[in-house]
């Protein structure tokens, strides 16, 4: 068991979109013997861009997975989307790997999208290897890219191979540790010869450059290297596979993914530097215990849930420790029922394949027909439970209304949505209480409309997607005191509720309090409670515009009672009786939420985009450019910036991103003020 540990290799590419990394995926998988054909994203005929949605966008929106032989060793790849719409569940793909292939674009370097992917494949410390991709394309410019890595990166790349060119056509490698020039056949091999002159004198250097990298990884090599200046193929073997494990070093492979050139490199770089699950640290509960991959207790962590038109849901699973089969019976540690696997399932695409092998620690597999499981559970053996701490994910960044083409279908757009939910732990969905609303939340514009595409698809609903009202609030200034009362005979017994109440505005964020300050039974004490409750209710339903009011006190000092004709209903009514006064007399402001946005861009949009947050009333907080890209922060309405995504994509041609969330309330200005009252009052107008 342990020597199939081992040889295991279960990683992630990553990369922003656009930059191939399904493309590399369907290179290994040609290269591996898994297709016989190199599919194309642009002809919809990639093994794992398979979705009708993916097929039509030409990219990637959902994670696919394959698995493979390499020397004989099994590997499993997962192949996560570049587009931050459709990775905000990063960190559990993440969780469910040992190592990472981080994909650069040759043509547009290192990006600001880049060094977010970077900065989660460091929090889940994962070792990692470049691979440096569309070399073979006009503008691709390898130093420009090797330099963003140690630049923007802060990485400490060891470069394998660099590039030959020649009449700028891509045409070859150089193998910088092999000392020999490799040039490309017209099916992927290569045929050796000598490194051309004028790539000698650069690549001796790279070489040098490398083993002293690779040397200062460990005291006792450097201190070898320095005295005797120069390092067997063994030593540096060991201690570049050493350097790689602790991340102090990450290898830098160059090819081109379309042209199947580069693969055969980059899958043995995997196979011999990449981690086994048997190198990674120990996976940690919530409560500390630590669970490591040899350990015999089965333990696997369901990381995605994907839909199959045939079989319906299905989990994939990471085995975490001991091994599973189709004949293990597994306890959820999260909704505590027992779970009997059945077919397990071997993916490469769409291509289904069952297993009927008995798999260790690092295998990904896809288990049908789970009855009380779902994305981020834990299966584990009854005899050592083991729930795995799970990563925070991103919150959602957008919000959209959802409603029916046709009336009176409310329920069957909120429940085709609610099932994408199965599959898609970064959407969230929510009735608003305040509009009726059926609302969609995700990580981005495009997020949203995808979702909402697939539940039209499937459930073959018509969905029309809304822009939401934009939460605002009221509230009060200054202080009032007013009476409310409630009387009404119609024979028999009445009704009678008499309140006085002072209202005033608090600070901001202090919310609504109430104050009971009756004395002398002035208000019997079972009927104060009702004041409070109709006060609140007719706050929540607004005043000024329809919006919430927030952040006031209310302090009840005085009434009167009837003792045949006085109850709850009565002084509930005269509370809100009160409160409706209390509106026309005292001083109304609205409020809009502000959010604080963080938008990163390569350098040379920096003024555009401050003019364009300037121009939706944004406040810019500063900003800070670090190897080329600009990172601004702004308070913005969110009114403003509702459709963020493609106004940012238009003015940095798509090499801008940005997050968002709440920041506080802020007062409305008065065109703003009049803008909202005007489609408050024509909308009950026409109701």
């Amino acid at each position: 068991m342990s020597n199939n540990l081992q040889n295991q290799r279960t990683f992630a590419l990553v990369g922003t979109g656009g930059s191939g990394k399904t493309s590399i995926a369907e290179m290994l998988l040609f290269q591996s013997g898994i297709i016989n054909r190199l599919g194309s994203i642009e002809e919809g005929t990639s093994a794992l861009d398979y979705e009708p949605e993916e097929v039509k966008r030409r990219g990637s929106i959902q994670t696919g997975f394959a698995n493979y032989l390499w020397n004989k060793n099994p590997h499993s790849l997962i192949d996560i989307p570049g587009d931050s719409n459709f990775n905000g569940d990063m960190p559990y793909l993440l969780k469910a790997v040992d190592g990472v292939v981080l994909t650069i674009d040759a043509i547009d370097g290192v990006r600001p999208q880049t060094r977010k992917l970077w900065q989660q494949i460091q929090e889940a410390e994962l070792p990692s290897i470049v691979f440096i991709n569309k070399m073979d394309r006009e503008r691709a410019n390898f130093d420009m890219a090797l330099n963003g890595l140690s630049a923007s990166l802060e990485i400490k790349p060891i470069i394998f191979f660099m590039p030959i060119l020649e009449k700028e056509a891509f045409v070859g490698l150089v193998d910088i540790f092999a000392e020999k020039a490799l040039y490309f056949q017209e099916d992927g091999n290569t045929t050796e010869k000598e490194i051309p002159e004028d790539l000698k004198d650069e690549a001796q250097l790279l070489r040098d450059i490398s083993v002293e990298n690779i040397a200062e990884s460990d005291e006792i090599l450097m201190n070898k290297y320095l005295e005797d200046g120069i390092l067997s193929p063994q030593e540096i073997s060991d201690a570049l596979r050493s350097a790689v494990l602790k991340r102090e070093i990450v290898p830098v492979v160059v090819g081109s993914a379309l042209s199947n050139r580069g693969g055969r490199r980059l899958l043995n770089l995997i196979d011999k530097l990449l981690p086994s699950p048997l190198d990674r640290n120990p996976y940690l509960a919530a409560d500390g215990a630590e669970r490591k991959a040899d350990d015999t207790q089965s333990a696997a962590f369901v990381f995605k849930t994907l839909h199959d038109q045939f079989s319906g849901q299905i989990n994939i699973i990471r085995v975490l420790s001991g091994s599973i089969s189709s004949d293990s019976i597994l306890r959820n540690t999260q909704s505590e029922e027992t779970e009997r696997l059945g077919t397990l399932i071997y993916l490469n695409g769409k291509i289904q394949t069952p297993c009927k092998d008995i798999l260790t620690a690092g295998s990904i597999i896809a288990v049908a027909k789970l009855k009380n499981t779902a994305t981020g559970d834990t299966l584990s053996d009854e005899k050592d439970l083991f729930t795995l701490g799970l990563p925070a994910l991103s919150p959602q960044l957008i919000t959209y209304a959802l409603a029916p083409k046709e009336k009176g279908e409310e329920d069957k757009v909120y429940a085709a949505v609610q099932k994408l939910l199965e599959e898609d732990v970064t959407l969230k969905l929510a009735r608003d209480e305040e509009t009726g609303d059926t609302l969609l939340s995700g990580m981005g514009q495009l997020h949203i409309e995808v979702s909402v595409e697939k539940a039209k698809r499937r459930s073959k609903i018509e969905i029309e997607l809304k822009t939401p009202k934009v939460p605002y609030r009221e509230t009060v200034r200054g202080t009032c005191q007013v009476q409310g009362r409630h009387k009404k005979q119609s024979g028999g017994r009445g009704q009678f509720g008499d309140c006085f109440i002072e209202l005033s505005g608090t600070n901001r964020g202090d919310g609504y309090q109430f104050e009971d300050a009756i004395v002398g039974g002035a208000i019997p004490r079972q009927y104060i409670p009702a004041v409070d409750k109709g006060i609140q209710e007719s706050a929540a339903r607004g005043f000024l515009a329809g919006y919430p009011v927030v952040d006031f006190k209310a302090k009840l000092y005085d009434g009167s009672y009837h003792n045949v004709d006085s109850s709850e209903m009565a002084f509930k009514l005269a509370g809100s009786a009160a409160f409706k006064k209390a509106m026309e007399t005292i001083k109304l402001v609205l409020l809009e939420p502000i959010a604080l946005i963080t938008v990163s861009m390569p350098d040379e949009y920096m003024g555009d985009i401050i003019g364009d947050l300037s121009s939706k009333r944004g406040k810019i907080l500063g900003s800070d450019s670090i190897a080329g890209i600009t990172e601004i922060k702004a308070h913005v309405p969110i009114s403003e910036i509702l459709r963020y995504a493609p106004d940012l994509r238009s003015l940095t041609g798509g090499q801008g991103i940005f997050t968002m969330e709440f920041a506080h309330y802020d007062d409305a200005p008065q065109p703003v003020v009049e803008k909202i009252i005007a489609e408050y009052q024509s909308a009950k107008e026409a109701e």
